[in-house]
């Protein structure tokens, strides 16, 4: 019996640690919070029901999250510990239960509480000396955040300096949440569609992403903001929560106004059901409320566990849900030609906006919940922003269509459609496929690919719609007669334009077999076929095997680089683009072996290379660069201020060079 519940311990554990990668690192969430919530507490009480199973990586053992490898680890003063989570009236009754039998004798007849909002958005640590804002962190894994000082000062409503002439204060570090609001969430999705970018799925995401930019001027376009709402060390002439937040207030910091005090714990739910309403009128995401035991002195003598404080606790709101009917189920082709269904619905209001599609994600998705036309369903905005499926509500007088099918062919142009093993999405593999066509072009001339300058966007959209460009090879058919013609193309741009994509015949097998956008061929996967196969003509012809068992390649590139050369189409234009001079052999690129086999892993700042130089460089000559260090990682490049994988390089015995040393072993 044991040995079952271990099993289910560990896959329970491996779920969550992969969502914990999507949210903290990739800021790219899957689930909602509070399906997050029920994974973790399923842990927490089989872990309860069997100690034994117990294991200091457990992810009930620590605060959740991840240090990015963008920015260097800063250790915070006292841990940014994250919040229990509570959804109903019970449980907050349990928690203040808790809160009387920890303070014991010392508990008053009645606790006070404060309560404020619940933002969604990126906890972060500022810390101010002299009156300075000198540095700011992620919160993290909740003992060492991201250094993201540069981004945190674009932020206007961050004070660079306090009064400390009023208040003499040597040393003060503020807490706080980083958000965008619903106007600067729209301006950027906006903007990010008109350039055909991927648009961001929340406000919470968008932030989050912001701040993790290398560039703070970009940070500083995206319009952030902040509430500020504690103090960790450098506070102690405060007694309450209440008076740090005014003594907050008076440095200058942004405190949310819409808190208060409440003298006995019953006043808390009339907020919780005042701002379940009112919470969709603000200008930017709550999903919730805080409870705080007011008193500081309180606070200090219930502390804490090794992941939530035991004097707050987060009141969270379950998402909207909303019924409606669909209408219509159809298929739309995506931009790396993945067919996905969608429901057209009965337009219905949630969350203060109107829902008339939904996602259905895949033929799984649609089996799984049995999704039919003529169903009624329930829907709710996951993060408040996506619509998403709950469930169909059976219904003996709902007149259902007929099971769904997905489409042997593509919906756009007809094509082949291939769903690769181990993925659940179809994909159309016809890479001159319309849908497809304008994102592989802006790929096509990407810096990594065949580098392309003056080939944006908005060219782009002119080409295709003008007929002018159906393909790769079309784009070497351009003459800036033709181009001259398109809006706001002078006959310089044009003519640069033309120079530019000519010049690019030259960029090189490598560069070319990134730039086709094969599915799973990206920049390092074309390094080293260039590097084995030396010409395309050699590629074509490789059986699988052959590819199989070239280093670093393995099973799923090599399937799907045949897929890719089993459609005479996709022959044809490599054909096509050969006859017009695009290069297809390795010729000028570098494809020495000094480092084949060996794996680098990059820290601290370089003086001479930029990052992306260095890894150019490695990858030229053989080599990998990985994120982290590991029992295959062969050589540590140190520069200035390194982070933690210095030591722990050390530790594990991994030889450490300087970028002296590394310059030199690059010759």
């Amino acid at each position: 019996m044991l040995k079952q519940f271990k099993r289910k311990v560990e896959l329970l554990r491996e779920t969550i640690r992969q969502h914990d990668i999507l949210y903290y690192v990739k800021d790219s969430p899957s689930i909602s919070d509070r399906d997050y919530d029920m994974l973790m507490r399923k842990l927490q009480d089989l872990e309860v029901k069997f100690p034994e199973l117990i294991c200091r990586e457990s992810p009930t053992q620590r605060v959740g999250g991840k240090v990015s490898e963008q920015f260097n680890a800063l250790v915070h003063n006292t841990p940014m510990l994250s919040l229990d989570n509570t959804y109903n009236a019970d449980e907050l009754r349990e928690f203040h239960g808790r809160v009387i039998k920890g303070l014991g004798n010392s508990a008053p007849k009645e606790v006070e509480y404060f309560v404020e909002l619940k933002f969604d958005g990126l906890a972060v640590a500022l810390t101010y000396e002299n009156g300075v804002f000198v540095q700011g962190a992620t919160r993290g894994n909740g003992k060492e955040g991201e250094d993201i000082t540069a981004n945190l000062k674009t932020i206007k409503s961050i004070p660079l300096t306090i009064p400390i002439n009023k208040k003499k204060i040597d040393f003060l570090e503020v807490r706080g949440e980083v958000f965008m609001p619903h106007d600067s969430f729209y301006e950027l999705n906006k903007a990010r569609k008109k350039n055909n970018e991927t648009l961001f799925a929340n406000p919470r995401n968008a932030a989050a992403g912001s701040l993790r930019l290398l560039d703070p001027k970009v940070t500083a376009s995206r319009k952030l903001d902040i509430f500020v709402y504690s103090t960790g060390l450098g506070s102690s002439s405060v007694k309450t929560h209440s008076e740090a937040q005014d003594m907050l207030k008076k440095l200058g910091f942004k405190i949310n106004a819409n808190h208060y005090i409440c003298g006995k714990f019953e006043e808390i739910f009339s907020y919780i059901e005042k701002w379940k309403v009112e919470k969709n009128n603000l200008k930017y995401d709550v999903d919730g409320l805080v409870i705080k035991v007011n008193s500081l002195s309180f606070q200090k003598k219930l502390g804490a566990t090794t992941k939530f404080p035991r004097w707050a606790i987060s009141y969270k709101y379950e998402a909207e849900k909303a019924e409606t009917k669909v209408e219509n189920i159809f298929c739309q082709v995506g931009r790396t030609g993945a067919i996905t269904p969608v429901a057209l619905l009965t337009p219905v209001f949630i969350s203060g906006s109107t829902v008339s599609r939904v996602t259905l994600h895949n033929e799984g998705e649609i089996r799984r919940k049995d999704i039919r036309i003529g169903d009624y369903i329930i829907i709710e905005k996951s993060g408040e922003i996506i619509p998403r499926v709950v469930e169909v509500i059976r219904s003996s007088n709902a007149k259902r269509g007929p099971s769904f099918k997905m489409p042997t062919q593509c919906p756009e142009c007809a094509g082949n459609l291939l769903r690769p093993e181990s993925e659940a999405v179809l994909r159309c593999v016809n890479y001159g496929c319309p849908a497809q066509l304008k994102e592989r072009l802006l790929h096509f001339a990407s810096r990594n690919a065949m580098d392309i300058d003056h080939l944006g966007p908005a060219i782009v959209e002119q080409l295709i719609d003008s007929g002018l460009v159906n393909n790769f090879s079309d784009l070497y058919k351009l003459d800036h007669f033709s181009l001259s013609k398109l809006e706001r193309m002078a006959d310089k741009s044009a003519r640069n334009l033309v120079g530019a994509i000519q010049k690019s015949k030259s960029s090189g097998l490598s560069r070319l077999l990134h730039g086709l956008g094969v599915r799973h061929i990206g920049q390092r996967a074309g390094v080293i076929l260039a590097r084995h196969f030396h010409s395309m003509s050699n590629l074509q012809n490789a059986k699988l095997e052959d590819l199989q068992f070239v280093m670093e390649i393995g099973d799923t590139v090599a399937k799907s680089l045949k897929a890719f050369f089993s459609l005479p189409s996709n022959n044809e234009e490599i054909a096509c683009l050969k006859k017009l001079g695009v290069e297809m052999e390795v010729k000028g690129e570098i494809v020495g072996d000094a480092f084949l086999g060996k794996q680098f892993v990059l820290t601290g700042s370089l003086a001479s290379l930029t990052r992306d130089e260095a890894k150019k460089k490695i990858s030229a000559l053989g080599g990998r660069v990985t994120s982290n260090i590991s029992k295959k990682t062969n050589y540590v490049v140190v520069g200035a201020d390194p982070g933690s994988k210095a030591d722990k390089a050390r530790k594990i015995g991994i030889e450490i060079i300087s970028e002296e040393v590394f310059k030199k072993m690059l010759g």
